[in-house]
């Protein structure tokens, strides 16, 4: 008889989205389709990816997904909550951040981050240590008493990730976190978030990057125009699309789908 080998389960599906559409009407009187039809899965201690261009409906889906725009149809489960029936449990359960979540200029880091923790009703002895370990974790030590109007770029960005997750949120809804970010500061904050989904966040991370969704994304989903064209490893996009590289499986299935979307309005017009 063949033996049997146990199978490892598989981690828990911590974001599942079915569906998830936002539509806006255009002056004209029509529609457009911001984020359409889009389904995604993301595990605990995964970080999975949104690549697409400028306007593919990255930041809308995520958006959609923290409860800042409420889908037109669609839903999702997060954490184990149902994203239209309870987005106040939503909130408590994600860190979200995108490159331009902005700072109260006043405070210092640290105040920053007891602020948010007690909005998310943590005692104080409790947030006091959590504040530390935060700022130790995303090397803010150095600036963590200054103003944060007079933070550059970088360390604002850091404030930003680490207040996205001093409540400690099983879910990251982060929306191209290192746009604008010099290469040094980008490499510390993708390290930062490797390890948080090393310690088994589910972490989603949209960008429009190639190579840095090569890199850090455990899966990812190619995006445009709204759709998902597709899903899986970096490997499962090259296999699927016969491309020596991420770089070629993003180029062909974006090729695609501008031929698949003119042949439609070809059928359309006839």
């Amino acid at each position: 008889m063949p033996q049997t080998h146990p199978t490892t389960p598989a981690p828990p599906l911590t974001v599942d989205v079915r569906n998830l559409s936002k539509t806006y009407e255009e002056p004209s009187g029509g529609e457009i389709a911001a984020a359409d039809n889009v389904s995604l899965a993301c595990h605990a201690g995964e970080i999975f990816g949104l690549l697409g261009p400028n306007g593919a409906g990255k930041t809308t889906t995520l958006r959609c997904l923290a409860t800042i725009l409420t889908p037109t149809s669609g839903n999702a489960t997060i954490a184990g909550y149902d994203l239209l029936k309870e987005p106040e449990m939503i909130r408590r359960n994600i860190g979200f951040l995108s490159g331009t979540t902005g700072n109260y200029a006043r405070l210092t880091p640290r105040e920053t981050l007891r602020f948010f923790g007690a909005m998310y009703g943590w005692e104080k002895e409790k947030l006091e240590a959590r504040v530390e370990e935060v700022i130790k974790m995303f090397d803010v030590t150095s600036y963590a008493d200054r103003p944060n109007d007079r933070l550059s770029t970088g360390m604002k960005q850091r404030v930003g990730l680490a207040r996205a997750v001093v409540h400690d949120p099983p879910v990251l809804i982060l929306d191209e976190p290192t746009t604008g970010l010099d290469p040094v500061v980008s490499r510390t904050v993708e390290q930062a978030v490797r390890a948080l989904a090393d310690s088994g966040k589910c972490v989603l991370f949209s960008t429009h990057m190639l190579w840095q969704a090569e890199e850090i994304c455990d899966r990812l989903a190619v995006m445009a125009n709204g759709k998902v064209l597709g899903a899986g490893t970096p490997q499962e996009l090259r296999d699927r699309n016969q491309a020596k590289d991420l770089r070629e499986a993003f180029f062909k299935m974006i090729e695609s789908n501008n031929a698949t979307a003119e042949e439609r309005e070809m059928v359309a017009d006839e």
